[in-house]
């Protein structure tokens, strides 16, 4: 599914226009984006959590020269998802 058929699928659903259902889109999407760049968390009960994982510093490979590269510490997004959603896909 695309961003745009996902889009038509919630103002179907919602009985909106496909401009309402955008701007709800984004608000959530930026809503988590921002709640994570603080360092939060957002749990959705039985669907899943989004959170930020702390990736520790370690040694790589240039694979282009096969020298030895020390690759940053780094945090990462996480979504785990919840039991509801894990039943529903199985």
């Amino acid at each position: 599914m695309t961003k745009s058929e996902f889009i038509k699928e919630i103002a179907s659903r919602t009985n909106t226009t496909q401009n309402a259902a955008e701007e709800f889109v984004f608000a959530a999407i930026d809503t988590i984006q921002n709640e994570l760049s603080e360092g939060g968390s957002v749990d959705f009960t039985g669907f899943g959590k989004f959170y930020v994982r702390t990736r520790a510093e370690r040694e790589g490979t240039n694979p282009a020269t096969g020298e030895a590269i020390t690759i940053p510490e780094t945090v990462v997004p996480v979504f785990k998802p919840g039991k509801l959603l894990k039943e529903a896909v199985n």
